[in-house]
């Protein structure tokens, strides 16, 4: 593996030494990826006291699932929410694990972030005191980059699109170096072709160094053993409640394509489905299509190299408009006052602000899967609220004034209610055949090999699943020199 970030040795040792100097001098240790994937192993003393939301490199040992409430101690059990019937009208258990306790941005993108970066400083192929990390994104992983970065050491540069939602935009400004470091290409969520276009043109200045998400296989990796470890420890304490419990599928929006590595997981182990989502608005596995849509979080018409195709099961498609809705349906008085009418308890109420616009989707393609699956009481599908409602108040203010535009009234709700959660059907929900899998990975080509020059070989060897797990050597190689790197920097972990 000589791509970029798939690196198991030193390349350059005078880069390295840099680096471990940087390190020593600003107290940076970092976790192994098995001590993320079994954070038990890691020493409550190890974070101590870190505020959360603060660049402390302590809080590198945070960036796993099994954060508590308060985000400073850890839980056997990562937060999750089963969703009971009065809120979907399915049978089948929902099980939505929720990534707002992450540190610093509250998002799982974090987690990918650190997976890109931390190869790459321990096998000397960046540079912290010279380079810049340039993080493209619709959002999270670039919040997520900088930041990494930041605690790191090292510069990170966002680069998202202008149209985005106004508390990303807030968020980075208050951790970026420089304001320069926030890039605005054009567009919203459906512009990542200018986003790779922006950083075409940052590569050939020679201290930036492109982190793309879509192409960094350690998004893949970081997901597939810490992600799907995780997710398989939730549903196992599910079903030690509701026994027997089938887990049926793994349900999660395209995006980079990161999170559904953990489909491989729990594929391996439980024997799950894997489904793809993606916004009905901009329907590229399912119809070839395009568009644009406000699902942030979910990247489209294209095809994300990391996206292990063939081992995809399902592929559903989700209005944006349901989304948009049913934010402000979870998210307001009125709402929350109609959900509750219909039987949902408060327990689960109270947990709604956990989810985001992309988690609102994820939900809503478990249900259409459970519809379409015929799935039963002793069924679970399993799925992830990327980040919470916190990211999107401007968008739900936005909504209100499109679609409710004399405010959300006890009408408007149960209407909202009854066609975006018991109305919503098994269409745009496509099972698919091995054409059909050869058909969406095809769809790539046009990007990475006629876009972004990537070697024909290089492409077609992701068909065969034997690629994907000749892949995962590597976890173990990174722990290793991650090892051999802290006990250079010889900085104490709790230190």
């Amino acid at each position: 593996m000589d791509r970029p970030g798939l690196g198991s040795e030193v390349v350059d040792t005078a880069v390295y030494e840099r680096a471990v100097t940087r390190f020593r001098e600003q107290h940076i240790v970092m976790p192994t990826f098995s001590q993320l994937a079994n954070p038990a192993t890691i020493p409550a003393s190890v974070a101590g006291d870190a505020d959360p939301d603060s660049a402390d490199p302590r809080n590198l040992f945070r960036v796993h699932w099994h954060n508590s409430a308060d985000r400073r101690s850890q839980v056997a059990v990562p937060a999750h929410i089963v969703l009971p019937r009065s809120l979907t009208g399915v049978d089948a258990s929902i099980v939505v694990v929720l990534a707002d306790l992450f540190p610093m941005i509250a998002s799982h993108k974090v987690l990918a972030a650190y997976a890109c970066l931390a190869p790459r400083i321990v096998t000397g192929q960046f540079d912290p005191t010279s380079q810049r990390a340039i993080w493209p994104s619709t959002g999270n992983y670039c919040r997520g980059g900088v930041a990494i970065s930041r605690i790191m050491g090292c510069r990170g540069v966002a680069v998202l699109p202008e149209g985005m939602s106004r508390e990303r935009f807030a968020w980075l400004e208050s951790w970026v170096v420089d304001p320069a470091d926030i890039i605005r290409t054009p567009g919203t969520e459906s512009n990542v072709k200018e986003i790779y276009d922006r950083c075409a043109e940052l590569s050939l200045e020679s201290d930036a160094v492109i982190f793309n998400q879509f192409s960094e296989f350690p998004n893949h990796l970081a997901h597939y053993k810490v992600t799907g470890r995780a997710l398989e420890t939730v549903l196992e304490a599910v079903n030690e409640d509701r026994k027997p419990l089938r887990p049926f599928a793994f349900v999660s929006a395209s995006g980079s394509a990161g999170t559904l590595g953990a489909g491989d997981w729990l594929k391996e182990r439980l024997g799950t489905k894997t489904v793809a989502v993606e916004a009905l608005e901009c329907p590229t596995m399912l119809e070839n299509g395009f568009g644009e849509h406000n699902i942030q979080g979910i990247g489209d018409k294209h095809i994300p190299l990391i996206h292990n195709v063939m081992a995809t099961d399902y592929v559903v498609a989700v209005s944006d408009r349901t989304t948009d809705e049913l934010m402000v349906l979870f998210n307001t008085e009125v709402g929350r006052a109609e959900l509750a009418r219909r039987g949902v308890r408060q327990s689960v109420i109270a947990m709604l602000p956990s989810l985001g616009l992309s988690s609102i989707c994820n939900i809503v393609a478990a249900i259409k899967m459970a519809k379409q699956a015929g799935l039963g009481p002793d069924d679970a599908i399993v799925t992830v609220a990327t980040d919470g409602a916190r990211m999107y108040g401007t968008e739900l203010e936005r909504v209100l004034a499109r679609d409710f535009s004399t405010g959300l009234d006890e009408r408007a709700a149960a209407a909202t209610y009854a066609q975006h959660l018991l109305g919503a059907s098994d269409d745009h929900v496509l099972e698919l055949s091995e054409q059909q899998r050869r058909r969406i990975f095809n769809l790539g080509y046009y990007t990475w090999v006629e876009q972004q020059g990537l070697p024909i070989e290089e492409f077609v060897a992701r068909r065969e699943q034997a690629y994907w797990t000749g892949l995962r050597d590597l976890l173990p190689r990174w722990d290793g020199l991650i090892e051999e790197f802290n006990a250079r920097v010889g900085v104490a972990a709790a230190a």
